[in-house]
């Protein structure tokens, strides 16, 4: 019985010691839920370890000869894993030699002093719960990271020395701010998302495909990646391969930001292409800021759309010539250079001097001559101003090029019907106004007429690239039509109004001596508050060079320019120099523009031939180099060491080389070659004419 009632006060003891501990389980339970359950909540609100997108690295942006424009390098924000140094036997190291690491970063940084480095670092290096500090959130470069990897204590690398490089990929431009908008930007300093730019046109293809993966938060905000085994890689963005041509680009730039500064103008922009590929080589666009400074920071050539101005007198005069039998010679009454239309005046640029009276088509585009423009236009196509619409539909003027930049300005043209088409709406649009093109539309005209005729749509990326393969050529997709945009007797023609402006019209201040130059300007009257304003301007120059074989079209365009009379603000004084100025440039650096010379198809003689006597290895090299042949009776011979030979022909420093090799002294008069020589015991006078 005994035994059995000591059996049974253990399990007595059991059973209590268990309910109270199942109680005490309980009770906690309950505590943590109802009274602490806000502060738990919260905390687990607050995620230390989670999934995060693993950000792909964009691709690269090359220029034409392969130079660099735009790519993405890894730079470092230096950071400290205070674990480190609280594991056993690297906390005496920690603490002697953190004075020194704190001395070099107020050196390296210059924010702070050591004391303050020292002080925020030993702090949390005090508690416990800190296992890692940003040091400074200042970025560097990779020379400046491994300069840093040989301080003190940071020099036994991340799991004795503590130093954390955090990687911050960054958006890096080569050729700093050349071109900036046309090669755009990104919207972080990670240059993940591009906002502007081929950036963002092609943000998709150069931003690749991110990963995911398991990070762990630490102190100060940053992440560490926990590698599991379950991340998802990211795949690298493409590599863009533009047309652009570094060059040229600098050329346009220098040239454009120049005549800004000296005409104090609002905007400019300049674009050159290939005229046959319709390759963009150059786009820049400048802009006055307040600071009275210009900036690349709007793309006035892709989307601003402006009334064209005279320059738009080219494809009037096409559709003329496609339209009607017309001759360059025939002639036009041009009058004083005013004129009345329905109310509303028409002037030349001269009316002031009695106007041009009656004149050729030719001089009529050569002198831009709105009158006469006007005047041909309302004969042909005022009983059919559809008619001239429809030219311009084949011209590709009134549709947008689907140009690879995003935001092209559309084209804008009234049409008979539309409620504000008016009776003067056909002559006023047949001399650039109201009507809206980009400076890039009113290029690829002209690109189309230096191109025998032969439309072809810009382009400005050839290809996207990862590493050596091709995942999209935009030259197998660019159009191209077949058909020209008018005959070739038009095209003959009009090309030679566009020299005719340049040799002795409008833009004859820009003629070439080397090579000629075609184009034609424009001036357009700015519409501010509905009025069209003389004095203010929009001057343009368009054309293509050389005239004869044209390898590159151009647009320059500057916007309100400001001088000390109205003169000096027409285009053929503010744009067209411009032109000539990036065409020259182009031009002398461009060999395939030169004309060949004719070489010789036989083997050049050699080029000594008056020489009588010369060495023969010097004979034998310059023979090989210059693929010569020797002259005819030449003979190699020996000369015994005690005798002289005959020097006769040899120029002054053969003859030193023999005679001073054989220990002869040397005495000489004259200059040229060797005549006659005389021998006194072991010096040798030579006479030279």
């Amino acid at each position: 019985m005994n035994i059995k009632r000591a059996i049974m006060l253990r399990v007595r003891l059991a059973f209590l010691a268990v309910a109270v501990f199942s109680t005490a389980i309980a009770v906690r339970i309950f505590y943590i839920q109802q009274v602490e359950g806000s502060m738990w909540r919260k905390k687990a609100n607050k995620t230390y370890v989670k999934n995060r997108t693993i950000v792909a690295t964009r691709g690269s942006i090359y220029a034409d000869d392969g130079s660099l424009l735009a790519t993405s390098l890894p730079y470092y924000r230096l950071g400290l894993d205070l674990t480190v140094g609280r594991r056993k036997g690297n906390d005496a190291l920690f603490n002697a030699k953190i004075d020194s690491v704190c001395i070099l970063l107020s050196r390296f940084f210059g924010d702070h002093s050591k004391r303050e480095y020292q002080a925020r670092i030993l702090a949390a290096h005090r508690d416990s719960s800190v296992k890692y500090i940003v040091l400074n959130n200042e970025t560097f470069d990779f020379q400046q990271k491994k300069r840093i990897e040989n301080w003190p204590l940071f020099r036994l690398g991340k799991y004795k020395g503590g130093a954390v490089f955090e990687v911050i990929r960054q958006r890096v431009n080569p050729f700093g701010n050349m071109g900036k908008r046309t090669i755009g930007s990104t919207n972080d300093n990670r240059g993940q998302v591009g906002i502007s730019g081929l950036e963002a046109s092609f943000n998709g293809p150069l931003g690749g495909r991110s990963g995911k993966g398991v990070f762990e938060q630490l102190a100060g905000g940053s992440w560490r990646a926990l590698y599991d085994g379950s991340e998802t890689k990211p795949v690298p963005g493409l590599d863009l391969y533009t047309t652009l041509n570094v060059n040229m680009q600098d050329v346009a730039e220098s040239a454009l930001l120049r005549a800004l500064r000296q005409y104090r103008a609002d905007y400019g922009c300049v674009v050159v292409m290939e005229v046959a590929t319709g390759e963009i080589k150059a786009m820049t666009n400048l802009k006055l800021k307040h600071d009275s400074t210009y900036t690349d920071d709007f793309n006035f050539a892709v989307r601003w759309a402006t009334n064209p101005g005279s320059t738009f007198k080219l494809p009037t005069m096409v559709a003329l010539f496609e339209e009607a039998a017309l001759s360059p010679t025939d002639l036009v009454n041009t009058g004083n250079g005013v004129m009345m239309i329905h109310g509303r005046r028409l002037e030349d640029s001269n009316a002031n001097r009695g106007g041009h009276g009656t004149i050729s088509i030719q001089h009529v585009f050569e002198s831009s001559s709105n009158i006469g423009t006007v005047k041909m236009v309302l004969r042909h196509f005022a009983a059919k101003p559809e008619r001239y619409l429809d030219y311009l539909d084949k011209f590709h003027l009134t549709k947008p090029l689907n140009f690879q930049f995003r935001g092209e300005a559309k084209p804008f043209f009234r049409r008979p019907g539309d409620r504000r088409w008016s009776k003067t709406s056909l002559p006023w649009t047949s001399i650039g106004y109201e009507s809206l093109l980009t400076p890039l539309q009113i290029l690829t005209f002209y690109n189309s007429i230096a191109n025998n005729g032969y439309w072809v749509q810009p382009l400005i990326v050839k290809r996207t690239q990862r590493a050596d393969e091709v995942q999209e050529d935009f030259t197998k997709t660019q159009v191209r039509p077949e058909k020209p945009i008018c005959s070739e007797r038009t095209l003959k023609i009009v090309r030679s109004m566009l020299e005719g402006v340049v040799q002795h019209g409008g833009a004859v201040n820009i003629k070439g001596t080397h090579y000629q130059i075609a184009g034609k300007t424009g001036t357009s009257q700015k519409l501010i508050n509905g009025t069209y304003r003389k004095g203010v301007y929009y001057t343009s120059f368009a054309g293509y060079f050389p005239a004869n074989q044209p390898k590159y079209s151009c647009i320059v365009v500057i916007d309100n320019p400001h001088a000390v009379n109205r003169e000096l603000l027409y285009a053929r004084a503010v744009a067209a120099p411009v032109f000539r100025d990036i065409a020259d440039k182009i031009y002398a650096t461009d060999l395939r523009l030169h004309r060949e010379l004719q070489g010789n198809t036989t083997r050049p003689a050699f080029p000594a031939q008056k020489l009588k006597t010369t060495h023969t290895s010097d004979a034998r090299l310059i023979a090989a180099e210059l693929n010569a042949e020797a002259p005819e009776g030449w003979t190699e011979t020996q000369t015994p060491r005690n005798q002289i030979p005959d020097l006769r022909g040899m120029t002054l420093r053969d003859a030193l080389y023999v005679l001073e090799n054989k220990q002869y002294r040397v005495s000489y008069s004259g200059v040229g070659k060797v005549v006659s020589q005389q021998t006194t015991g072991r010096l040798v006078t030579l006479k030279l004419e």
